[in-house]
């Protein structure tokens, strides 16, 4: 006989798990809703940006947000099957500081990259494709890797690490996978929106540029043009341009933009060994994963420009380089993108080419100028002076003539004039007939040239760095004093200092500044100062000073300044364009 009490506890018992199972489902529909929803979003935010940099950490931002995870990372697939582009979400800047390099597109990511289908793991470290990771990296366990597609091509992959609360799911992939898709459109949005941009960029700014040369601007004027467009066209944190000083033998860096300019500005670069000269010899682009840490890279560009990843483009076509470019980047930054390095090439090509068509414009001008001379001083040679030599003939010859003799006295003297004035005129013809003679070398070359001069003399080269438009800004007589200046300085120091080293600085900017610095012995109690006094009476000359002092950490420092002529004293100076 059944008990009274069992009777209704069956039913009860299955509405109960009925009730359970209710809200198992009614939750997993909840979270499906939920991160469908949280997909849509993040589609949503990938698709509402153009700037090609902010949709890639934008796609990245969104993975990591989506499926929980503390890092995440976008490569990009360059060349060769090597990652080109490595954006990280989750590390602060110590972290990324802390990581010897970035990664190369070897072990797991390389097996994405050569099999680009998705990839989850509950630790990598225990894979036996994992290739470890570099110094400075933080750990990582669980993973979850996707292919990001633009059509039939895979632009890159997506990496998530360390979900929190577990591992990566199958729910979790298919997101991914979904809102990869998603990003892959995205990312062809941006990249035909920043082509655009930098056509049109390049367009505007090789006009510009070609527009200067030939309307007669200043050629340095159009040089720093150059230099502040490659910044604006590269997207690099520092451009500078090294042109040909002398015979060649260096490089000066004459031009620079952003930041760190100034302390690039009058670098002098060794033509042979190093990395400009390399591509002023090639004709052919360098790029350089570190800058800093190069050795074919000038200890002194090194030590001034403290940049990481950079690229060296020719200025001008292959076979008629006139100068080098360099663009990069901070340490620890991205490369610069292909994209943006081709067109940097093509812009310096072009502008090499505009520099050349100045250039046989102004010799044009100048070989008209010449035959206009040449034209001038025939004229005076055929027609002036033969009709007043005939006119001083006829004039002298009827002096026999006239019988008083005050009026022959005034005619001998009219005579004696003419004669004067067919010197004159003659003199006048070989001024106009000697444009041939050689012109003055460039301060910067004749700076260069006492510096070799020197070299022997000291032992090893000095040091040099100049900055300013010294070739335009400093007239021929103080050109001259600053030139004797610098030989009796170093001199002195090759007499005197007993130093390893001597660091030469020119700088024209308000005032003329000479400053020559070495670690010797310092200037000691010797009473002996005529090297000096003359090197004062030089500044004095020209309303300037000397100063002789002893230097922190020992040797002795030079300060040779005299004043610059303004160079716009009629009206205000124009915006500087760098």
């Amino acid at each position: 006989m059944e008990s009274q009490d069992s009777r209704p506890l069956l039913p009860s018992l299955r509405l109960d798990d009925l009730l359970a199972e209710l809200q198992l489902r009614l939750q997993a529909v909840l979270d499906t809703r939920d991160r469908t929803h949280a997909l849509l979003e993040a589609v949503v935010a990938v698709g509402s940006h153009l700037e090609l940099e902010a949709v890639l950490r934008q796609i990245v931002e969104a993975a990591v947000e989506l499926v929980s995870a503390r890092y995440g990372a976008l490569g990009v697939i360059g060349e060769g099957g090597r990652l080109a582009e490595f954006v990280p979400v989750g590390l602060d800047e110590s972290q990324i500081a802390k990581i010897h390099h970035w990664p190369e597109g070897r072990g797991l990511l390389g097996e994405l990259i050569t099999n680009p289908r998705p990839l989850r793991l509950s630790d990598l470290t225990a894979d036996p494709r994992s290739s470890g990771f570099p110094d400075g990296h933080p750990p990582m366990r669980s993973f979850l890797g996707v292919p990001v597609r633009i059509r039939d091509e895979v632009f890159g992959n997506l990496y998530l690490t360390e979900k929190r609360g577990g591992d990566f799911d199958e729910e979790d992939e298919a997101l991914v996978h979904a809102l990869a898709a998603a990003a892959g459109v995205a990312i062809e949005n941006a990249r035909l929106y920043a082509e655009a941009r930098r056509q049109q960029q390049w367009l505007r700014a090789t006009a510009e540029v070609t527009q200067r040369l030939l309307s007669g601007d200043q050629r340095g004027e159009v040089l720093d043009l150059v230099t502040s467009q490659a910044l604006g066209i590269s997207g690099a944190d520092l451009v500078v341009l090294a042109l040909p000083a002398g015979d060649r033998k260096q490089l000066v860096i004459e031009h620079a933009c952003g930041e760190g300019a100034a302390e690039a500005l009058g670098l002098v670069l060794p033509a042979e060994g190093s990395a400009s000269g390399i591509v002023m010899a090639s004709g052919k682009p360098l790029a350089i994963d570190d800058f800093s840490g190069d050795t074919r890279v000038a200890q002194v560009a090194r030590e001034h420009m403290p940049l990481g990843p950079a690229v060296l483009v020719p200025l001008g076509p292959s076979g008629d380089v006139r100068g080098v470019l360099t663009a990069g980047r901070h340490q620890g930054a991205l490369p610069l993108p292909p994209a943006a390095v081709e067109m940097l090439i093509t812009f310096a090509a072009q502008a090499g080419i505009g520099l050349e068509l100045a250039e046989h414009r102004r010799e044009a001008q100048r070989l008209a100028l010449f035959e206009d001379r040449d034209r001038i001083a025939r004229d005076l040679h055929d027609l002036v002076i033969q009709r007043l030599f005939a006119t001083g003939m006829s004039l002298q010859g009827a002096t026999s003539l006239i019988g008083d003799a005050d009026v022959a006295h005034r005619v001998e003297k009219a005579v004696d004039a003419l004669d004067e004035t067919i010197r004159e005129i003659r003199s006048a013809i070989f001024e106009l007939q000697s444009h041939d003679q050689a012109e003055l070398l460039p301060v910067r070359v004749r700076i260069l040239g006492i510096v070799e001069e020197m070299t022997d003399s000291l032992g090893y080269p000095p040091g040099l760095r100049m900055a300013g438009q010294l070739d335009t800004r400093v007239p021929g007589p103080i050109a001259e004093q600053l030139l004797a200046a610098l030989r009796e300085a170093l001199a002195n120091a090759a007499k005197h200092a007993r130093a390893s080293r001597v660091d030469v600085t020119v700088e024209a900017g308000h005032d003329l500044l000479l400053t020559v610095r070495d670690n010797g012995v310092g200037l000691g109690k010797s009473t002996r100062r005529s090297g000096l006094a003359n090197l004062a009476e030089r500044a004095a000359e020209l309303g300037g000073t000397m100063r002789a002092t002893s230097a922190e950490g020992g040797g002795a420092e030079l300060e040779w300044r005299v004043p610059l002529p303004d160079r716009h004293p009629r009206g205000p100076r124009p915006a500087s364009l760098g």
